[in-house]
């Protein structure tokens, strides 16, 4: 791997964010307990993560603690990632996990500084900070306390069922800085969630965790994301899959097709070739060649059967597609350093898993 293999002290310039240092490296970890996973804790230089200025998301900062995730979703646009650590994009990923051990006090650092503008961050914006290994590593208790005394609004989004042991400290911190909170849950039928997210909760896992995070006071925001051509798009199921969601207290949905980045399309369609067969010509003429996102034609039609969902369900929702609409209600707004306006609700989040 690069971060072994090369001289110590040695910049990589193709590093992620707090990996630009071999020595960065503390130690690999295996485990009983997360059986055929290895943990590489490392030392980052840098917690706060900066969006490119090219980049059309209504926030400017980002925070990973974890690189890689046990989630396993074969559709995660960020397995793309782990091809510069020279791991591959798809059972690396899924198992060869980056722990930032000290993010919460390189953090801490970062945003006590006078140049600090206190932006909003957004967490989850690549890998689940709430993934299995926080289970182990506890590292969002630290972040959030770092952006709550800084005075920095934060917005999380996770598919991860143990963001409910943080929900008390997440509400103290609602005291005094805005915070939302976004859950994903893309897939309510269980035997195809069970294959397509292996090493994520349950849809029911999930609403439950949307209940008690309603009941701890938050409105938050359910991404029903990515919505499967063929799989998850018929009109049963995605209104089996509102209702149900709506009965768990969830504010607003957003929702959009499935994209496949570069990245990820090859070990898509090879699980898809495995568990689907019969569905892979048709996948070849939806995202045909380099495509990344399904056809205009095809999000126009899933547009018109997401948005009466929407209606009947009462989930003021927002859309991916490029359709003229009429914007979804915002929250609080913050002008970030590029001019942009940046809601705080994790609505205003892409697309990550």
């Amino acid at each position: 791997m690069r971060w072994q293999g090369q001289e110590l002290g040695v910049v990589d310039a193709d590093a992620l964010p707090g990996m630009e240092r071999i020595d960065g490296l503390v130690r690999s970890v295996t485990t009983p307990e997360f059986a055929g996973m290895t943990f590489h804790e490392v030392q980052c230089k840098s917690a706060l993560n900066r969006v490119p200025a090219v980049s059309a998301m209504p926030f400017d900062w980002t925070v990973n603690p974890y690189r890689g995730c046990s989630h396993a979703c074969v559709y995660c646009f960020a397995r793309g990632t782990h091809e510069y650590l020279d791991m591959d994009a798809g059972s690396d990923f899924d198992s060869q996990i980056v722990v930032k051990i000290n993010v919460a006090d390189v953090l801490a650092r970062e945003v006590r500084r006078g140049s600090w503008a206190r932006e909003t961050v957004a967490l989850g914006t690549n890998t689940d900070p709430y993934q299995r290994a926080e289970g182990r590593y506890a590292l969002m208790p630290g972040v959030i306390g770092a952006l709550t005394e800084s005075g920095t609004p934060f917005s999380v989004l996770t598919k991860g069922t143990l963001i409910r042991r943080d929900l008390p400290l997440l509400r103290e911190a609602a005291a005094h800085v805005p915070v939302s909170l976004a859950m994903s849950i893309a897939v309510a039928d269980e035997s195809l969630r069970a294959a397509i997210e292996p090493g994520a909760p349950s849809f029911q896992a999930r609403l439950e965790t949307v209940r008690a995070a309603r009941e701890a006071g938050f409105r938050v925001t359910v991404f029903l994301m990515p919505i499967v051509p063929h799989l998850t798009d018929s009109v049963a199921v995605l209104d089996d899959a509102l209702r149900r969601i709506a009965e768990a207290g969830a504010g607003r949905v957003v929702w959009g097709a499935m994209h496949l980045r570069p990245g990820v399309k090859p070990w898509f369609l090879q699980w898809l070739a495995r568990e689907h067969p019969e569905l892979v010509s048709s996948y070849h003429g939806l995202y045909p060649g380099a495509s990344v996102m399904a056809p205009k034609a095809y999000r126009t039609w899933l547009a018109r059967r997401v948005r009466p969902l929407l209606r009947l369900h009462r989930l003021n929702g927002a859309e991916e597609d490029d359709e003229p609409r009429r914007p979804p209600r915002p929250g609080p707004v913050v002008t970030t350093s590029r001019g942009k306006a940046a809601v705080t609700t994790a609505a205003a989040a892409p697309m990550l898993f």
